[in-house]
């Protein structure tokens, strides 16, 4: 599923954020940043509101579905219609709205499991205004594998700048994180990861290293056992494995140019671990991937950004990133026949 040759579904995102304008931006800019086709699944008057606001002559083609928008995308932004509830105030998110932002989301996980979209490409939600409608997931990661009918969490990728970093805990305070944190939990998503570094990467034979939770590796159980009890445990089964797999090593060290030589992504355990290094390494074009769907879905890697939303200012460099990577994932999986397994943790 999800490998077929139609454009790319793009999600409305959070409306009062960046999102849109983001979609108009990079639609304007096709031809000179080799930007690939795509569909954008939101409410065409508030795009074409939009593109008024920010000074954008962008012109919209409202279309019944994605074979439509392969043929418009020259001439026009092709929008497959989700209406909106309420008229959007953009940087005031409305809870009311929540219901078009997830119907979004959901028709583009339809259209690329039926094939009719290559992949998808979600813009940014505001969590907190879906929280109030009644959203009961902690983000889009756990939200798509719901949608896709899995009964484990998928991994989250985070890529840019010659980095590829795996959050293992994701969404969770620091203090739940580190008691979350399990052996069998690093071996499933060592498992996932190097399964899509192979099919949506290309990557033969993928090299992975575990980072380290405490300072210094904990210092030979001085700093921490985790090392010891956890990630040390978790090495060992993988490499029996057959998976090349360095680490515990102390995070310290491991993101600098000679470092990320010796791997293809390493394992972070906890969210900012992860997030930290790549925004730092490539804060603009950083593009978020989860790994392990039935079909490929990428995301740029930021926020909403409703401060400046709906004064044009935004840059549309990371979700430029993420149409392209999306594109070139694709091909990869379509060209192996890729299915991923549903293996719990």
């Amino acid at each position: 599923m999800g490998t077929g040759g139609g454009p790319l579904a793009l999600t409305m995102g959070e409306p009062s954020g960046i999102g849109g304008e983001l979609a108009l931006i990079a639609w304007a800019a096709r031809r000179d940043r080799s930007v690939p086709a795509f569909v954008l699944l939101d409410d065409p008057a508030r795009i074409e509101a939009l593109g008024r606001l920010v000074g954008l002559q962008v012109p919209v083609a409202p279309v019944g579905d994605p074979a439509e928008a392969v043929a418009a995308f020259d001439h026009a932004l092709p929008v497959l219609p989700v209406p909106l509830d309420h008229a959007v105030v953009p940087g005031k998110p409305d809870p009311e709205n929540g219901a078009a932002v997830l119907a979004s989301i959901e028709r583009a996980v339809m259209l690329v499991q039926a094939g009719a979209c290559s992949a998808m490409v979600t813009n940014p939600i505001q969590k907190s205004a879906l929280y109030r409608a009644g959203f009961g997931y902690p983000g889009h990661t756990e939200y798509l594998a719901a949608l896709a009918g899995m009964v484990t969490e998928p991994v989250m990728m985070l890529a840019g700048g010659g980095l590829r970093v795996v959050p293992v805990t994701i969404h969770l305070p620091l203090r739940d994180a580190i008691d979350a944190l399990t052996t069998q939990g690093i071996v499933q998503c060592a498992r996932v990861t190097a399964a899509a570094l192979s099919a949506d990467f290309g990557i033969e034979k993928p090299r992975l290293a575990l980072a380290a939770l405490n300072p210094h590796a904990g210092e030979g159980g001085t700093l921490g056992t985790e090392e010891i009890e956890i990630i040390t445990p978790a090495a060992t089964v993988l490499k029996r494995e057959g998976y090349d797999v360095i680490g515990p090593l102390p995070a310290d060290t491991l993101f600098h140019a000679a470092a990320r030589r010796r791997y293809d992504a390493v394992l972070c355990m906890y969210h900012d671990q992860a997030l930290i290094p790549l925004k730092t390494v490539d804060f603009d074009t950083g593009v978020n991937i989860t790994l392990g769907l039935p079909f490929v879905r990428t995301s740029p890697d930021h926020g909403t950004a409703l401060d400046i939303a709906g004064t044009g200012k935004a840059g549309p460099a990371s979700l430029i990133a993420a149409l392209k990577t999306a594109v070139e994932m694709a091909g990869f999986r379509a060209a192996r026949r890729y299915v991923p397994e549903r293996c719990g943790r």
